[in-house]
C-alpha cells in the first residue's frame, strides 16, 4: 500500500470501529472507488491493535474498577461494578461461539457489496426504531443479566459485514431500556474482549501466512487508528445524548444507497 492508502484506511478503521455506521461498509468504498487492493492481514492486525489501545486507555479507570470488583465478587462481594463486569463477560459469550462456528460461512457467502449495502440500510433502520421507540430510562448499572444476554445475542449479527458491531450493540442496549450514553458505554466496554479476540485470531492467521509484512505501514496504521479511535470515542460520548442516533441512521442510509449504486450501475 502507498502511504496515502495507509493513512486513509487507518483513519477510516479507527473512526468506524466505534461509530454505529459499519466499518466494513466504509472499507469497501476505497476499493470500489479507486481500485485499491486488500490491505492484508498485517495491516488488519495493526489497526485492530490501535483501536484496542484507544478504548483501553479511554476506559482505563472503569476497567480497573470492574476488574477489582469482579475478583471481589468471586469471594462473595457483589456490587454494581461487579455485576457490570459479569454482564460484559456474559454478553461476549454468544459472539465468541458464533465466531468460531460461523466465521467460514461469513467469509464465503456474506462479504459481497450487496450484502453490506443491505445490512447497512436494514440495521440502520433498526437503530432508528430503537432510538425512537425505546424508553431509555436506565443507566448502565441498571442493566440486568437478561438484558446482557440479549445484547450479546444481538451482537452475533455483527459477524455479517455491514451490520456494525457498535451499531447493533447500541441498538440492543436501547431496546433494553438503556439511555443513549449508557448504551454507548456498554457497547464500548463490550468492544474490548471482542476486538481483542478478533485481533488474536488475525494474529494467528498472520503467523501462519506467507504474506510479506510492511512494518512501516503497520506502525503508521496502528498510530493513526489509535488517534482517530480515541477522538471518536471522546466526541461520541460527549454528543450522543444531545444529537441522538438519527444523524448516523441518515448517514447509513446514504452509504447503503451508494453501495447499491456500485452493485447495480
Amino acid at each position: 500500500m502507498s502511504t496515502l492508502e495507509v493513512i486513509i484506511l487507518a483513519i477510516i478503521q479507527g473512526i468506524t470501529e466505534f461509530l454505529p455506521i459499519s466499518s466494513s461498509g466504509h472499507l469497501i468504498l476505497p476499493s470500489a472507488l479507486f481500485g485499491w487492493d486488500n490491505q492484508g492481514l498485517a495491516f488488519d492486525v495493526a489497526v485492530h491493535v490501535g483501536s484496542l489501545l484507544a478504548v483501553l486507555i479511554y476506559f482505563r479507570a472503569d476497567i480497573q474498577k470492574l476488574t477489582v470488583a469482579w475478583f471481589s465478587s468471586l469471594g462473595g462481594r457483589v456490587t454494581e461494578q461487579s455485576k457490570l463486569a459479569w454482564w460484559v463477560i456474559i454478553a461476549t459469550i454468544p459472539a465468541v461461539i458464533a465466531g468460531f462456528l460461523g466465521k467460514a460461512l461469513v467469509v464465503e457467502y456474506a462479504r459481497s457489496a450487496l450484502v453490506i449495502a443491505c445490512t447497512t440500510i436494514g440495521f440502520g433502520l433498526l437503530l432508528w426504531y430503537a432510538d425512537y421507540r425505546a424508553k431509555q430510562n436506565k443507566n448502565i448499572y441498571q442493566l440486568t443479566w437478561k438484558s446482557a444476554i440479549f445484547v450479546g445475542l444481538m451482537q452475533v449479527w455483527a459477524l455479517i459485514p455491514g451490520t456494525s458491531r457498535s451499531g447493533i450493540t447500541m441498538t440492543a442496549g436501547l431496546m433494553a431500556g438503556l439511555d443513549r450514553e449508557s448504551a454507548a458505554r456498554f457497547s464500548f466496554l463490550l468492544s474490548i474482549p471482542t476486538i481483542l479476540g478478533a485481533g488474536l485470531l488475525l494474529s494467528l492467521d498472520l503467523v501462519s501466512s506467507s504474506d510479506p509484512v510492511d512494518w512501516q505501514a503497520m506502525l503508521i496504521g496502528m498510530l493513526l487508528s489509535f488517534i482517530s479511535a480515541y477522538i471518536c470515542i471522546t466526541l461520541f460520548l460527549s454528543w450522543i445524548s444531545k444529537i441522538g442516533m438519527l444523524p448516523f441512521v441518515i448517514y447509513r442510509l446514504i452509504l447503503g444507497v451508494i453501495l447499491l449504486a456500485f452493485v447495480f450501475l
